[in-house]
């Protein structure tokens, strides 16, 4: 016993356990479930401090009750509105100057981290993007904390996912849990943060990642209801029941929000322009003083608008105001974001969804007073189908309706028109607002699904260096006694300066037609495929399709796209087989097979 306890002093026993955990919890994703428990716990706790800390910020800085939301005041301080937001947004810019100045990368978000890295996260980084998140919610920007929430929370996850050494499909699958827990708390919707961790951040729905996710997601909604967070949700009246021709006017909305979703995601970058002029370190200060500028026309403007979608969902409003908010507050968001204020459209998407269907509702009693749809029914309808066309996810916007109104009467036309709008978006943009900001960063990925392991097999992993080369004047003879029939695949052809001129396969070298001239004709004249090539950088799939182009069974890799020096080769056969390969493994761990 003695000995024992000497082991665990001196670190050899507490070795051990580690060591054993890790192994149960690499050996099976029932092991993930506690692990997805205590990560949840900490999510759930983190982002409702990071709420009540949000929430004590705009009672300071403005003045309002401790339990009234920013947008839910009539009216705010002019200075307030015109100083906080500058000077927030002055702190920002400065911390953004100095990032560069020491040339520190560009933080990761969760969706790239499990599309490209497997999981890999920069806990630095995602306290440091949680940090300006609140700070830009905190003085007034029009912007959301559910961009910091899921950073932390799948920073957290991803710590502990190293820490254990997880496999790279466990890895991005506790990141998942992560996220979950965050919107879980956030909303206090458990089935919309397993929904948002699967369909946003893990990219598929998998039979393995279920459990975890949903042990998780739970987790965080239990943690933020037990500190006492106020989670969102909305009082809404039984509502009548829908008709074929209000599913019929209630799609055509979501068609609408289809086209206003595009439009934002494409506006972003002309507004990104707009502030490309100034210094880095000013621009978020000017972009705060234009929101405060707006919010003194309406407090609506102000950070993610949870309290004026309370107060607007029930407050009779003309067809010109809404109009003038919707517009004010889209942009005011996309203002924030361009100047360099951190944070998401997730809620203000939602916000602005539910004021655009309260529009339409209203403009449809006015061109036909006979044909009428309920208003509440067309603003859920518009908020879950514009959250879809910016933020992505049909299913977790119809969950997040149904668990923030408690009301399933109106649960199938809003997931009818969610589908609608996800199909709409897809094929005429084919981005959400995430992958899109990071497709204006030269990134290609267009959801969460794991590509990292497609980008990181290139042609160079893949290559043998072992290349046979001949000078382009050598014989057909001497060629076929320095390389046996069989002894590989093929020979590449240089010239004097040692480059690339071509290749000729053995079968092909060693023709029973080519016996009698064998002594006379150069090498050179069976050189094929002269022009096509691969190169190091390459990924497998793209050296795929240039085989599949060529036709061919063999390319020869040189340096780079301007040197012709060659550095090995590839075939077409062993490129396809460890292709199928990864993708054989990638498709266990989305159904949770042990690898």
């Amino acid at each position: 016993m003695l000995v024992r306890l000497r082991h665990f002093v001196d670190g050899k026993g507490s070795n051990r356990v580690m060591v054993r955990l890790r192994a149960l919890l690499r050996s099976n994703e029932f092991y993930l479930i506690p692990l997805a428990l205590v990560i949840g716990t900490l999510a759930g706790a983190i982002v409702t401090l990071m709420a009540e800390i949000a929430q004590i910020a705009h009672m300071v800085i403005y003045g309002i009750p401790i339990d009234v939301r920013l947008s839910a005041n009539a009216h705010v301080s002019p200075w307030a509105a015109m100083i906080a937001p500058a000077l927030g947004g002055l702190s920002l810019g400065i911390m953004e100057w100095w990032r560069r100045r020491l040339k520190i990368s560009n933080a990761v978000d969760p969706i790239e981290a499990n599309a490209l890295r497997g999981g890999n996260l920069s806990m630095r980084d995602s306290v440091v993007v949680s940090s300006q998140t609140l700070i830009s919610n905190g003085c007034g920007a029009s912007v959301g904390l559910e961009a910091g929430y899921t950073q932390i929370g799948s920073g957290i996850a991803s710590l502990f996912g190293k820490f254990f050494n997880l496999r790279r499909n466990d890895l991005r699958l506790i990141v998942g849990c992560g996220a979950a827990a965050a919107i879980a708390a956030a909303f206090g919707a458990p089935i919309t943060g397993a929904f948002y961790a699967c369909e946003l951040i893990v990219g598929v729905y998998s039979v393995g990642s279920a459990a975890p996710i949903l042990a998780a997601s739970l987790a965080g909604a239990l943690t933020a209801q037990w500190l006492g967070g106020a989670p969102y949700s909305l009082e809404i009246p039984k509502v009548s029941a829908v008709g074929v021709e209000q599913y019929l006017a209630l799609i055509g909305l979501a068609l609408v929000t289809s086209g206003v979703g595009i439009a934002v995601m494409r506006s972003s970058s002309m507004f990104e322009r707009l502030f490309a002029w100034l210094p880095v370190w000013l621009r978020p200060a000017v972009g705060g003083l234009v929101v405060g500028g707006f919010a003194i026309l309406t407090p609506q403007v102000l950070a993610a608008g949870h309290g004026a979608m309370v107060l607007d969902l029930f407050n009779d409003m003309t067809i010109g105001l809404i109009a003038l908010i919707i517009a004010l507050k889209v942009t005011a968001c996309l203002i924030s974001l361009a100047s360099g204020f951190r944070g998401g459209l997730f809620f203000a998407s939602l916000f602005v969804g539910s004021l655009i269907g309260k529009f339409f509702a209203a403009v449809l009693l006015l061109i036909s007073p006979e044909f009428v749809i309920d208003p509440l029914v067309a603003m859920l309808t518009g908020m879950a189908t514009l959250g879809v066309a910016i933020v992505g996810g049909p299913l977790t916007m119809s969950f997040l309706v149904l668990e923030m109104t408690r009301n399933v009467d109106v649960t199938a036309v809003v997931l009818a028109g969610c589908i609608v709008t996800s199909i709409c978006v897809r094929f005429m943009f084919g981005h959400s607002f995430s992958t899109w900001r990071l497709h204006l960063r030269g990134e290609t990925i267009r959801s969460a699904n794991d590509v990292g392991w497609l980008r990181n097999l290139t042609v160079e992993r893949l290559m043998r260096s072992d290349v046979g080369k001949v000078p382009s004047t050598t014989t057909i003879a001497a060629v076929r006694r320095e390389f046996a029939l069989g002894s590989r695949p093929g020979i590449v052809i240089v010239n004097n300066a040692d480059e690339y001129v071509g290749l000729v396969l053995l079968p092909d070298l060693f023709s029973g037609d080519l016996d009698s001239i064998a002594d006379d004709i150069q090498v050179i004249e069976l050189a094929r495929l002269t022009e096509i090539v691969l190169i190091p950088e390459m990924n497998v799939k793209s050296a795929m399709a240039v085989f599949d182009e060529a036709e061919a069974e063999m390319l020869a890799v040189v340096d780079s796209t301007d040197s012709r020096k060659v550095v090995g080769f590839l075939t077409e056969t062993f490129a396809r087989r460890r292709y199928v390969e990864e993708i054989d493994k990638a498709t266990r761990g989305v159904l949770g097979a042990l690898s």
